[in-house]
């Protein structure tokens, strides 16, 4: 019996050359502001993709967030109102209540991709 198909849908996000090492960029994604964030590490390349819209403002600012670390995890610092959101799960650190959504990424060739 053959395996089913990978069923996931990719878009394009961006090109490669639009990323900026260790920060933020945004894109429109099927009407949605994305903000990308590059990281490139001893490990390989990671891209984080996540909602661009704060919460609790309603503005479209965390692409200009700045990314750090709280208890081991890798996180982005809304501009506004400085909670801090986990790039991987989009969870708020400081307000459970409040999420990012996210996307998975990928590298197709010059195409940055989600999923």
């Amino acid at each position: 019996m053959n395996a089913p198909a990978d069923s996931t849908v990719w878009r394009h996000a961006c090109t490669r050359q639009d990323l900026v090492a260790n920060s933020g960029v945004v894109s429109l994604v099927d009407g949605v502001q994305v903000a990308l964030f590059y990281l490139p590490g001893a490990d390989g390349q990671h891209v984080y993709a996540i909602e661009n819209r704060d919460p609790k403002s309603g503005a479209n600012v965390i692409g200009r967030g700045l990314i750090g670390q709280l208890g081991g995890d890798l996180v982005v610092a809304s501009p506004l109102y400085k909670q801090h959101f986990r790039l991987a799960d989009g969870s708020c650190v400081q307000y459970p209540d409040q999420a990012l959504r996210t996307w998975q990424t990928r590298f197709n060739g010059d195409a940055v991709e989600i999923a």
